[in-house]
């Protein structure tokens, strides 16, 4: 039987709001998921946080994070970490709303499985009220390396002080070591610990004295880098000053302008004699060749020298996910917020890494890939690619270049000084390791422990990775930083 005109205007137009309504839906609830999800008012943002199980973090076929039923109504699930205090740095912790961070943090909408990426592909889930299921996420870290980095450290570092380390592929970022200590346990915190684990986290985020657990010594502490500051000296000086591995450098005793102190040198003979070539005054590390050519530089070219590597800007690592800042500067502020400049004789200790210069460990392997890679720093990445668990890739990192601060041919002669130092000089008993590098020993008064350093790359022929160690203690960064970025980078070379 046919239908009058009427009903079927009626029906059809139905038809079209039904479908416009289902194709509104759609969009609300796929396309603007992310945007509702986040928007500030809306109150329930958070509600669910523990109701869905979070996607798994793995790196070089290790599972390291997953999801665990609790049994409980609330928090249906919890959070596990294996190794937890080795992988603390890179992997973070997740407890919930403004309670995450690292690699939990900064990718809490893909493993959450709220992110645009997910929810777009799996809009019909969406659509029928299916919660997406959070994607899974690989990391760059070398588990063995990252196992070898931590327990090294734990023993070259004195005990209530701090050790860092950071190995990144010259070639690409990817970042293959971030290991810290002391560190913490993230399972001390996950959702399923409750009130004890609240008590606990602000306990890690308070400390004791200048252990700062929730502050990862690898990527977010600072430390005054000493003499493998001078990797950045030599770099600002020979594209700034004209010089080169042969220039003949004064070696002998430099009197500070405005003191009338002399800057000491760890010993007065060899090449730190009187004069010698840079490249054996950077070998034996002179202190007063490079506190001269700071003076020579001055300090505002010091740090604009310094900030072409990344110094004096936070560096992200991924999103919501920055490096702490390290810093040349040229003037710093006192208790009075009275603004002091950074005068010539701490324009010298600057050169030799001392006064108020700080560097992370991440920023000072940047400083050693640049050398290595023919002067270009590769932006440094942690997570390598996310997958739904349909298995479908729904992020792949890119890998782009952060900078180029040197030229191929300043970077080439800085390779063999770096070879030198360890061939002939401070580091000599690193020899047959396949690692060159600078050491670095930073005092830093009032009876606190030096800082100790071992900056540099390996294969010590065609380079493939950067690497920079800091642990604080007595003695100096030959000794007590270099043979632990040897035990890393046999680990990372076995591949």
């Amino acid at each position: 039987m046919n239908m009058d005109k009427p009903i079927r205007r009626v029906a059809i137009f139905a038809l079209l709001l039904f479908f416009g309504l289902m194709a509104q839906v759609n969009y609300v609830q796929g396309s603007q998921a992310e945007d509702l999800r986040t928007d500030k008012r809306n109150s329930r943002q958070f509600a669910d946080v523990f109701n869905s199980p979070r996607g798994q973090i793995s790196a070089g076929g290790v599972v390291l994070v997953t999801s665990q039923e609790t049994g409980k109504d609330n928090p249906k699930y919890g959070r596990n970490y294996k190794e937890g205090p080795i992988f603390a740095p890179v992997t973070g912790f997740f407890g919930g709303s403004g309670s995450a961070n690292g690699v939990e943090r900064a990718y809490n909408s893909l493993l959450a499985g709220k992110d645009k990426r997910i929810t777009r592909q799996h809009w019909f889930d969406t659509f029928i009220g299916k919660k997406p299921e959070g994607a899974d996420l690989e990391l760059t870290i070398n588990p063995a390396a990252q196992r070898t980095a931590y327990e090294q450290l734990r023993s070259q570092t004195q005990a209530g002080r701090r050790g860092g380390a950071v190995v990144m592929d010259i070639k690409t970022g990817a970042v293959q070591v971030a290991a810290g200590y002391p560190s913490f346990d993230p399972n001390e915190v996950a959702p399923q610990t409750g009130e004890k684990g609240s008590k606990r986290l602000a306990e890690l985020d308070q400390g004791k004295g200048v252990i700062k657990p929730l502050v990862d010594n690898a990527l977010s502490q600072t430390f005054p880098p000493g003499s493998s500051f001078k990797a950045v000296t030599s770099a600002v000086g020979m594209e700034s000053l004209g010089l080169n591995e042969q220039s003949i450098v004064n070696t002998g005793q430099l009197i500070l302008p405005e003191s009338g102190r002399p800057l000491p040198n760890s010993h007065d003979h060899g090449n730190c004699g009187s004069q010698a070539p840079l490249k054996g005054a950077f070998a034996e590390s002179c202190n007063t060749s490079f506190g001269k050519m700071a003076l020579d530089l001055g300090i505002q070219q010091l740090s604009d020298g310094a900030s072409k590597f990344g110094f004096n800007k936070r560096v992200n690592i991924e999103p919501d996910f920055p490096s702490a800042e390290s810093s040349v500067p040229v003037s710093v502020q006192d208790a009075n917020g009275k603004t002091i400049p950074t005068g010539k004789d701490g324009t010298a200790r600057s050169g030799i890494g001392q006064e108020n210069v700080r560097a992370t460990p991440l920023q000072m392997a940047m400083v050693a890939a640049a050398i290595a890679n023919n002067g270009k720093v590769m932006k440094p990445y942690v997570v390598q690619k996310a997958r739904a668990k349909d298995q479908s890739e729904v992020y792949s990192a890119s890998p782009e270049q952060f900078a180029e601060p040197i030229k191929s041919d300043t970077a080439e002669q800085l390779r063999d000084m770096m070879r030198a130092v360890v061939s002939e000089g401070t580091a000599k008993n690193l020899q047959g390791r396949n690692i060159a590098g600078k050491t670095g020993t930073a005092e830093q008064g009032g009876g606190i422990p030096n800082s100790r350093w071992f900056v540099g790359f390996g294969p010590i022929e065609n380079p493939r990775y950067a690497f920079a160690v800091i642990t604080e203690g007595p003695n100096d960064g030959a000794t007590n930083a270099g043979p632990v970025a040897a035990a890393i980078m046999a680990q990372v070379l076995k591949k």
